[in-house]
């Protein structure tokens, strides 16, 4: 079934997208279990944590695809939900620098992702 969802280009980039978001997240919800949280209030964050990263890992190695296109398209991917978390979670507004430099990376994932991700 992996398969067949990731055998378009949309399918590939829904699942990346996805699969960014549950690496940003778990790590967004470790940095909450270390630093916003206290005493047995940290396990849930860590818990959470540990489950956005262990089915992160499984989204991106099970479907079979070719690594090397995916890994640029996916930093692309990661950079752009990490900033959007960042933004709404943590309240960091980027940068004009981080702007400038994001927009190298994602110039950079879509000439990568240029015609199929799979």
């Amino acid at each position: 079934m992996l398969d067949t969802l990731t055998s378009s280009t949309a399918g590939s980039l829904f699942f990346l997208l996805l699969a960014a978001t549950l690496e940003v997240l778990g790590d967004a919800f470790f940095q909450s279990g270390l630093h916003r949280s206290t005493g047995p209030a940290r396990v849930l964050p860590f818990i959470a944590g540990a489950a956005s990263l262990i089915l992160y890992g499984a989204m991106v190695n099970v479907p079979r695809w070719n690594f090397g296109k995916l890994l640029g398209v996916y930093v692309a991917l990661f950079f752009l939900v990490a900033q959007i978390v960042a933004w709404v979670r943590f309240d960091e507004i980027p940068a004009p620098r981080m702007i400038l430099g994001g927009a190298f990376i994602l110039a950079g994932g879509a000439i990568l992702g240029l015609g199929r991700v799979s």
